[in-house]
């Protein structure tokens, strides 16, 4: 097995949103606001090669929405997704699974493109298997009206139009190995319906792919919790429970979100689970 950082777009984010109702003379420390009160967000994919298999964990938000669209996140930075797959020596055709955390435009809009003549949109991977869970799917394509504006159809539909959506095992319990992939999977409601967090065993550690139940190394207190999270103080309990287990078992906390921190690890203290240490991907595996 091969596991490989791939960035697919670096964006900003209301600092106040993204930490809900914690204070900015609080959040500001670790995710330094600028003028227009914006955090840098990174959109940090994860691809698994494992024989013949090539998996890529979520792929940002794609490039086909309208300037005004992009205008909101104000993208910065060099990176995206097509030209981070051919620096990996990858091109999008040779990718067999797309497995979606969870369907917000940020995780998943790379997922489809234009086509052709511009007359509709296809899957930009043409030969993946694209994999959610029911649950999540049913969230997404009916959705409230807190979050209909972060599930795009155009994003969504084309999977189950193409043929190519699959879904893995719903779960009986909080955490499951997905037999159908690579990986076990932590499902957690907080965020939005059966968010799907992969834990990835890899040269004797196991890398967790964080989502949105960890965006960045600032979120680790139990309160900053993200206002864009459905059901906050669900969040809460799910997220002690993990870091926890996180800092018990030393696990390797891969960070989607955070422009800054590629990977930390946590540990135990007097005020709750903390910050320990922080990697580049780099630094630990190369």
């Amino acid at each position: 097995m091969k596991l490989i950082p791939i960035e697919a777009g670096n964006f900003k984010l209301d600092g106040g949103a993204m930490f809900g109702v914690v204070p900015k003379s609080l959040w500001s420390k670790t995710n330094p606001a600028d003028s227009n009160n914006m955090i840098d967000i990174a959109a940090r994919c994860l691809l698994i090669e494992n024989g013949n298999r090539l998996t890529l964990i979520d792929n940002g938000m794609g490039n086909k929405q309208s300037d005004k669209f992009f205008g909101y996140y104000y993208p910065w930075g060099d990176y995206n997704l097509d030209d981070s797959l051919k620096n990996a020596g990858y091109h999008k055709d040779d990718i067999t699974d797309v497995f979606l955390t969870h369907l917000h435009f940020d995780h998943c809009g790379g997922s489809i493109q234009w086509n052709k003549n511009r007359t509709g949109y296809e899957p930009a991977f043409k030969k993946a298997k694209y994999w959610s869970n029911l649950r999540h799917w049913k969230w997404a394509t009916e959705p409230n009206r807190r979050e209909q504006a972060s599930f795009l159809k155009e994003n969504i539909l084309p999977m189950e139009e193409s043929g190519q959506l699959h879904f893995v095992k719903d779960p009986v319990q909080d955490f499951s190995e997905a037999k159908e992939l690579d990986f076990g999977i932590f499902f957690a409601d907080g965020h939005t319906e059966k968010q799907m967090i992969p834990h990835i065993q890899y040269k004797e550690k196991t890398i967790v792919f964080m989502a949105d139940l960890l965006p960045t190394a600032g979120h680790l207190p139990l309160p900053f919790v993200m206002g864009y999270d459905t059901r906050p103080l669900l969040t809460m309990p799910e997220k002690e429970k993990f870091l926890n287990a996180a800092a018990d078992n030393k696990y390797y906390l891969f960070l989607e979100h955070d422009a800054h921190n590629q990977i930390i690890t946590v540990k135990h203290t007097e005020k709750g689970v903390r910050l320990d240490q922080v990697f580049t991907f780099n630094e630990l595996f190369n």
